[in-house]
């Protein structure tokens, strides 16, 4: 059974539509439009509740003045300012929990989109900084939206005060409008850039502390802590200056309306002492007058809430970089039911920054075989394995499992029918069993994968044994290794990948999965530096800067010095010895000193007790150096 070759084309075609700017915005404010719009009523509520509250007062001060009855007044009174106050509540209290609910939301869409997207997409996005600071401000665009919208009520409703009550107050506080509009427009134009700048440099600085800490042993080793402190902290000056424009348009604003609105009142307060002076106010009427331009100068909170939108529009812009990226398109075929396995390639090309790294690649695994992948560093092997596999695509060619382009495979087949172990695995869950079954797997098939790993002859030795919660279980780079070809082996599968991934474990144990790899159905990919295991495998794939130099059995390419240099094997290397002389770092060293020198050095070198260059320690081919253990 084959693709269709117009199912190829098409699903190489057929690029993902852009996303529209913003989208991601609109899309958070219309999933929390039910509690926003409840954040609106209570808001609208509350505002004019506060707007009525002079009215009630007053009255009630020139009844009780007039010695008369202001009994209903009070009572009024009473009700409006507890309507403030429940209306305030309800609004922090939907507001949490809206804010919480959207942030979640944010953060599971930016996840998404960054593991669906191809891995060339996703260097550089800065994930952890969208997906922590970032989207705690997004998650706040419902309910700073409606805030937002709010916010100008009770101003609004304190300014039409004004003027009900005396309209020669009402103008006083109208002067001094035009002056408060430019100072909120000035800070949504610059509060956003320097906020937005902010942002951008906090997440480089994020970027640069996370790749450090990944690597701090080889920081500690290398006496570069002092170095890498300044590179990681380079950021802090750009951060700096973009935080300090953002508190100086904002401390701007604020200290403007805060200097003008006390001046506006204070003229409200003249124009209506005046007034009652003149016997055209009474003293309610005045009570209300103040409680109105009070009100009213509450339009620099308006400030405030526009402040809280553009952080909300900053950081939904910020996370929309990870959710806007492209998705790899699959299709919607599924694997013929009693396929062997059978991977192809043909024809498979892929340049990176205009540099090919692999170059017309043409290569078949018969099914149920085990081929090794053999080169120097840098030759494109981890590149072809995550061809073969789909965690990318070829800019050229295609690859066929069992005669189905990998491209045409629903999301579900193609991730059913292929399985990876890697060099450095990472394990997630709470604890051993949960990152090696990553879902629901029963207690003997658990069993059975950590056994056929030789993972269970450490996890047995642990406290709880494969139940012992992660970050109680310390792992060496082999025992990591052992977890990692556990999980992949936890479910059969027609196509193993296995990327170096047994690079950290010494002999007698790489022996025992290897023999476990025999038993495994399907067809087995694995990027190797050990001579023993390009020794046992079905067939060998020698590539070298970015091309197939050589395909066949393992005896049969010996022959050639150049496949021999990349064991670290001198000319007159024996094929037939089949041992893993030295553990895979060893090999790997060796080789890289051996091409660094000349032919008659290489050549003087003694088969039997060979020196390292690096060290001057001298080695017995017979011995693994990493184990001490003799094959």
């Amino acid at each position: 059974m084959t693709a269709a070759p117009a199912d190829a084309a098409r699903a190489r075609a057929t690029p993902a539509p852009p996303p529209a700017e913003g989208r991601l915005l609109r899309e958070a404010v219309r999933r929390g439009r039910g509690p926003a719009a409840l954040v609106l009523a209570a808001t609208a509520l509350g505002a004019a509740a506060a707007v009525t509250l002079p009215l009630a007062l007053g009255r009630a001060v020139d009844l009780l003045i007039a010695r008369a009855d202001a009994g209903s007044w009070v009572l009024l009174c009473t009700a409006l300012i507890a309507t403030e106050v429940a209306t305030d509540a309800l609004v922090a209290r939907t507001g949490g929990r809206t804010g919480a609910a959207t942030t979640a939301w944010l953060r599971r869409r930016a996840l998404a989109g960054f593991l669906a997207a191809p891995s060339a997409a996703t260097t550089g996005t800065g994930l952890p900084t969208r997906l922590t600071a970032n989207a705690l401000d997004a998650g706040t665009a419902p309910v700073a939206a409606a805030t937002a919208a709010a916010a100008g009520l009770a101003p609004l409703g304190g300014l039409a005060g004004l003027f009900l009550v005396d309209p020669w107050a009402g103008a006083a506080f109208v002067c001094g409008v035009p002056l408060l509009l430019l100072i909120l427009r000035a800070l949504l134009r610059d509060g956003r850039a320097a906020l937005t700048t902010y942002q951008e440099e906090q997440g480089r600085m994020a970027r640069l502390l996370t790749g450090a800490l990944s690597g701090a042993a080889t920081i500690a080793a290398a006496g570069t802590v002092r170095a890498e402190e300044r590179r990681v902290l380079a950021p802090l000056a750009g951060m700096r200056a973009a935080g300090e424009r953002t508190w100086r348009v904002q401390g701007r604003a604020a200290g403007l309306s805060g200097a003008l609105m006390p001046l506006l009142v204070a003229a409200v307060l003249a124009v209506g002492g005046v007034r009652l002076v003149a016997g055209h106010l009474t003293p309610g009427d005045l009570l209300a007058l103040s409680r109105y331009a009070v009100l009213a100068a509450g339009a620099g909170a308006l400030a405030g809430a526009l402040n809280g939108w553009v952080r909300a529009k900053a950081g939904t812009a910020r996370v929309e970089t990870v959710t806007a990226l492209p998705p790899t398109p699959h299709g919607t075929r599924d694997l013929p039911l009693h396929g062997d396995g059978t991977l192809a390639l043909h024809g498979v090309h892929v340049t990176r920054d205009g540099v090919p790294l692999l170059d017309s690649v043409t290569l078949t695994l018969p099914g149920g075989t085990t081929t090794a992948l053999v080169g120097p560093s840098g030759s494109g092997k981890s590149l072809l394995a995550a061809v073969a596999g789909r965690l990318t695509d070829p800019d050229q060619g295609t690859v066929l499992l069992d005669g189905t382009d990998l491209r045409t495979l629903s999301a579900d087949a193609l991730r059913h029918a292929v399985a990876y172990a890697f060099e450095r695995p990472a394990l997630f869950g709470a604890t051993i069993a949960d990152a090696v079954a990553c879902g629901p797997l029963p207690e003997p098939d658990l069993r059975r994968a950590l056994r056929r790993a030789a993972a269970d002859t450490f996890t047995d030795r642990l406290p709880h044994g494969p139940r012992t919660p992660l970050p109680e279980a310390p792992l060496s780079g082999g025992e990591l290794q052992r977890l990692g070809l556990a999980r992949a082996f936890t479910r059969p599968t027609r196509l193993l990948i296995l990327d170096d991934a047994t690079s950290s474990l010494d002999t007698v144990t790489a022996h025992l999965v290897a023999r476990a790899l025999t038993d495994t159905p399907g067809t087995r990919l694995t990027i190797t530096h050990r001579l023993t295991t390009a020794a046992q495998s079905d067939q060998v794939v020698w590539l070298d800067g970015g091309r197939i130099r050589g395909t066949g059995p393992h005896s049969v390419l010996w022959r050639d010095p150049a496949y021999r240099a990349v064991f670290g094997a001198g000319a007159g290397g024996d094929a037939g010895a089949g041992a893993d002389t030295v553990t895979d770092t060893g090999a790997r060293r060796r080789s890289d000193v051996r091409t660094d020198v000349s032919n008659d050095v290489r050549t003087e070198l003694p088969a039997d007790m060979r020196t390292d260059l690096h060290t001057g320690i001298r080695t017995d081919p017979r011995v693994d150096t990493g184990t001490g253990a003799a094959e």
